[in-house]
């Protein structure tokens, strides 16, 4: 800090030595008034001396030179010492230092949380290996078409899937099981192939007959046994529809037609009598099917299927899948270490689970998820499968809580090789070999439907607890909500069965799982149309707020342009924002609460709505960069919730995946000089003051651009707004605001006829002399005076006074209206 002055130092000796401080500050600025430092030079050390003397700089403004250099002596050294103090500073340890600092307390950050069915409560989630989360979900059994109850479960585990991966940051391995091994799938690949087998012999129409009347034996014997009453409709159906199509069979026999009308009466009771024929089939012929592709081809079909509308779902793959058929050694091992470990044991070529010995162990619960529900046998004949639970297959066990890890294959089944004989796996043990294999010992979420939690899960748990010897094979177990049609369960006998495919025909995977992100995904969603109706209200609303955001940013401006001051207004929708992403994330971590999460996202699009339209009332264009920042938060939040795809960077993209970026970029410049011509067009014929090119470019915005799948938006006194929008929701609100356009024409129509109706009944009654008035009511009234005024009723009895008065009311208005017709009359009011 010191340095050498160019000058000599100044003799100090006789200013410090006056007594008086005021007097040698005096003295002091004289001495400084004539050194050449005071401008510029570099102080000394007999410079900071003398000024560390002084306890204050000077209060006279005329004393300003040693004011000034007290106050940058203490700048930097600190202040200087009071009077006869040694304060020991040097100038190379005075200057002034950083005060201490101290972090903010801040708020404690929020965890997520996930509902376990193993406690029933919401836990928070803590993986067993940093952020490394491994999830084991139960996929299809592949004999059938996908449904929406499928739907409901993998649309909400994607869900969950890309919150933990993309928002959550985890390091997900997601791993799913087909089971291409069942009892469904055996019963329906045989029932198929024997029947189609049928079809192809061509069988004569009097042996159709006879084989439609003897399946009819045993299907009526199942329907009176039925005792649920959906089912039992269901089959009721069925019996009716093949006797309406038995009938005129029967009658073209007997009359001994050929040709085409029998074959076309075949062809019908054919279709009819399927279902029914084919359990008769397999009733009796199914033992001989040996063949194991017959039962592999089926399933390979329907996965199939399902991954393609996975695909159309926009359902994330799994990383890795397993199918029970490819996994048989690995599930014939995991069987042969639980009955090493004394949980199974060998019964007829068969290996079941001893869950009287495993409940039993201090180490082991049996029933964790469900353990009221441990003893229901219905449930657990359920889940061993219709093939199963033959009289002699439940003798075979030890006691009737006890369930099949492998089977004994029947003749008509498929069949693996296996220390116990030639057999197949059961249904519980598939999952637990295949995530075993993959997943080790304990995994960090197991998820699935909530119809699954009993037998399945509980059995899955306690079979590979007895494998791997522990007590923590699931740490988290997720179970998605029922979904019901129009609140009703879904079943074919209700005929409320509605697949996947069927669902996409009318309405899109984004809407189904809008839907599903409006619900909590362990709760029972109902599908109906008022769930979805709320889905398309919500995309709209979005999707309305994104296209209007994008028209501001493509507005022309220059790079300062783009950054323009704040105002209260943008100050409180800034804040807003923080305040629902603060929220949102409270919601997610909060058992992954998106319905939550998207009243908040509907919240803050509100505020930018009231925002905009506050702006478009004073003709000012709206902050730029905030309403990007916003929309593009809530496109990365709709990305994450997988209803948005990738090729979109803001809002919902227009036109098929992948064109996106590319059609907008593409023809949004020529479709905005569109707009700017036909702007001008617009002024030059309002000035020019011709009608029929304004109406040509109402036509080009009402009928022709949204064909092309573009709406202009005309605004008073502000440029017009271009937006692509999906063709088909511009056809659709063409002929909602046709309809509402003609209803009100309708309406306006209906108001003038009555108007008119009224204005006629009006003028008939003013051209009624009022002494005439009441001569016609003769079912009323006998006599009259002279007036024509009533006196007597109908039956002869003079009126009363109040009833006489009233009518002399009556009289006199109508009097009054009498001259004023006329009036009219005389006047020519009317012809």
């Amino acid at each position: 800090m010191a340095g050498s002055s160019r000058e000599q130092a100044p003799d100090y000796r006789s200013i410090l030595s006056i007594s008086d401080e005021a007097a040698r500050a005096q003295a002091l600025n004289e001495h400084l008034s004539t050194r050449s430092y005071v401008r510029g030079y570099s102080l000394s050390q007999a410079d900071v001396d003398a000024f560390r003397q002084l306890s204050a700089p000077p209060a006279d403004p005329q004393l300003f030179h040693v004011a000034r250099w007290f106050r940058h002596i203490e700048a930097l050294l600190g202040s200087p010492c009071g009077k006869g103090q040694h304060c020991g500073l040097q100038a190379s340890k005075g200057r002034r230092v950083q005060p201490q600092w101290s972090p903010p307390a801040g708020t404690q950050p929020c965890r997520l949380h996930l509902y376990n069915s193993l406690t029933r409560n919401k836990e928070v989630f803590i993986p067993q290996d940093g952020k490394k989360v491994t999830w084991y979900c139960c996929g299809p059994t592949v004999y059938d078409a996908s449904h929406m109850g499928h739907a409901r479960s993998y649309i909400s585990f994607d869900i969950l899937r890309r919150v933990l991966k993309d928002y959550f940051k985890f390091d997900v391995f997601y791993c799913m099981n087909i089971t291409d091994i069942d009892d469904k799938i055996i019963r329906r690949a045989r029932q198929n192939h024997l029947f189609q087998q049928y079809r192809e012999k061509r069988p004569e129409a009097a042996q159709l007959l006879e084989d439609v009347r003897a399946a009819l034996t045993p299907f009526l014997v199942k329907l009176n046994e039925t005792t649920d009453a959906d089912k039992k409709q269901m089959l009721e159906r069925i019996q009716h529809a093949v006797q309406l199509a038995i009938e005129p069979l029967e009658k073209a026999v007997q009359s001994r037609l050929t040709g085409e009308e029998v074959t076309s009466h075949v062809e019908v009771l054919l279709e009819e009598a399927k279902d029914l024929l084919s359990d008769w089939l397999d009733s009796t012929l199914g033992s001989d099917v040996t063949d194991n592709s017959i039962f592999s081809e089926l399933p390979k079909f329907w996965e199939g299927e399902f991954h393609r509308d996975m695909e159309a779902l926009n359902v994330l793959p799994p990383d890795v899948l397993t199918r029970v058929s490819e996994y048989v050694p690995e599930i014939v091992n995991f069987v042969q270490k639980i009955v090493d470990n004394g949980y199974g044991y060998v019964s007829s070529g068969s290996v079941y689970f001893d869950t009287v010995k495993f409940a039993s162990s201090e180490r082991h619960s049996y029933g964790k998820l469900v353990p009221e529900a441990v003893g229901d046998q219905k449930a657990l004949q359920e889940g061993e499968g219709d093939l199963s639970i033959s009289a002699d297959r439940l003798s075979e066990k030890r006691s009737p809580n006890d369930f099949a890890l492998w089977k004994a294959s029947k003749p008509g089944e498929p069949s693996w090789p296996c220390p116990w004989g030639k057999g197949r796996p059961g249904w519980h043990i598939e999952c637990s070999a295949m995530a075993g294999t993959l997943l080790g010992a304990s995994m960090d979420i197991h998820g699935g439907g909530f119809d699954l939690r009993f037998p399945h899960h509980d059995n899955e748990l306690a079979q590979s607890e007895a494998y791997f010897e522990n007590d923590c094979w699931v740490r988290y177990f997720l179970h998605t909500g029922h979904l019901t049609i129009a609140g009703c369960k879904m079943s074919k006998s209700l005929k409320n069965f509605i697949t996947i495919k069927d669902a996409l025909k009318n309405h899109s995977a984004r809407q189904l799982r809008l839907a599903f992100l409006m619900h909590s995904w362990k709760d029972t969603l109902d599908y109906s149309s008022n769930t979805m109706e709320s889905a398309l209200q919500y995309e709209k609303f979005l999707n309305e707020f994104f296209l209007n955001v994008k028209d501001i940013l493509r507005a022309p401006v220059d790079a300062t342009g783009q950054f323009e001051k704040w105002g209260e207004e943008e100050a409180e929708l800034n804040k807003n924002f923080y305040d629902k992403k603060t929220e949102i994330h409270k919601a997610l971590c909060d058992n992954v609460d998106t319905r939550t999460v998207m009243e908040e996202m509907r919240a803050l699009v509100s505020q930018c709505n009231l925002y905009m339209a506050a702006r478009k009332a004073v003709k000012r264009r709206p902050s730029r960069a905030l309403l990007e920042n916003i929309a593009l938060y809530l496109t990365h939040m709709l990305k994450i919730f997988g209803a948005i795809e990738e090729e979109s960077s803001l809002g919902f993209p227009v036109g098929g995946p992948g064109t996106s970026l590319n059609l907008e970029s593409t023809v949004m410049p020529y479709l905005q000089v569109l707009s700017d011509f036909r702007e001008g067009v617009r002024k030059i014929a309002r000035e020019q003051k011709v009608p029929e090119v304004l109406q040509l470019s109402d036509a080009l915005r009402d009928d022709i651009l949204p064909e092309l799948g573009v709406r202009f938006e005309d605004h008073e006194g502000l440029p017009t707004v271009v937006k692509l929008v999906d063709r088909n929701t511009l056809l659709k609100e063409r002929e909602e605001k046709r309809r509402v356009e003609e209803e009100k024409r309708k309406k306006k129509e209906e108001a003038a006829r009555r108007k008119q109706e009224q204005e006629a009944a009006k003028l008939a009654k003013m051209k009624i002399p009022p002494g005439e008035m009441f001569l016609s009511e003769t079912d009323k009234y006998s006599k009259f005076d002279e007036n024509g005024l009533p006196t007597h009723d109908v039956e002869g009895k003079e009126l009363s006074k109040g009833q006489a008065k009233k009518l002399k009311k009556l009289f006199e208005a109508q009097e009054k209206l009498h001259k004023e017709y006329l009036q009219m009359a005389q006047n020519g009011s009317f012809q």
